[in-house]
């Protein structure tokens, strides 16, 4: 978050003065405290200055990457989950591209018959698997996906950030968001959503509009 000229001032000020009432700054500034309200109101709000009752303005010590990383992990992937993309384990890679194309995703969740989640496919495998001279019609998709467990996979729960990071170091596309779910005494996971990094990405622009409007 960019400040202005004003809102450093309140900032160099509370750093060396805090806490302060707000009268005080504004006496310092030569501004009433109406004109003041707006920018304590900002710097409050995006995490700065902290306020307390009777006591007045203090200085958080926090940097703009601290609080952004604070806000990050209070955004979680149910926020900004999509839709998944599932086909069953026992389809073609030539239906796979084609879904692939046709739904216009990076990554596809491959379920069993019970709808639970037995691996996952990527257009790399699916363009490997292309590259032969075998007939794509016949090829399941289970012989070229990338099999439970080891799919990496988030909850809706997870922060956005913690995700961003799987992403990051996985070097992956997208996540299935699951769902455990217990059947005769064995976990598996249930596909309720996909995070992707357009998923990231509108998070990142969300935090930024909700800058531009506080």
């Amino acid at each position: 978050m960019e400040l202005n000229e004003r809102q450093e001032q309140i900032l160099e000020i509370v750093k060396e003065s805090g806490p302060i009432t707000g009268e005080q700054i504004a006496e310092k500034l030569s501004l009433t405290r109406a004109t003041l309200r707006p920018d304590l109101a900002i710097l409050t709000m995006s995490g700065f200055l902290d306020a307390r009752p009777r006591v007045g303005y203090y200085y958080t010590g926090k940097t703009g990457g601290q609080l952004f990383n604070e806000r990050m992990k209070k955004l979680t992937v149910k926020e900004f989950q999509s839709i998944p993309v599932v086909v069953n384990e026992s389809a073609s890679v030539y239906d796979a591209i084609c879904t692939m194309f046709l739904e216009d995703v990076g990554t596809l969740f491959v379920v069993n018959k019970q709808a639970h989640l037995v691996g996952i496919l990527s257009r790399k495998d699916l363009l490997r698997a292309s590259m032969g001279k075998q007939d794509l019609e016949s090829v399941p998709i289970s012989i070229i996906m990338t099999r439970m467990p080891n799919v990496t996979t988030c909850k809706p729960s997870d922060s956005m950030l913690e995700v961003a990071n799987k992403l990051i170091n996985k070097q992956i596309d997208g996540l299935p968001v699951v769902r455990e779910v217990e059947d005769n005494g064995t976990v598996n996971h249930e596909v309720i959503g996909r995070l992707t990094k357009t998923n990231v990405t509108k998070a990142f622009v969300y935090i930024a509009n909700d800058d531009i409007h506080t």
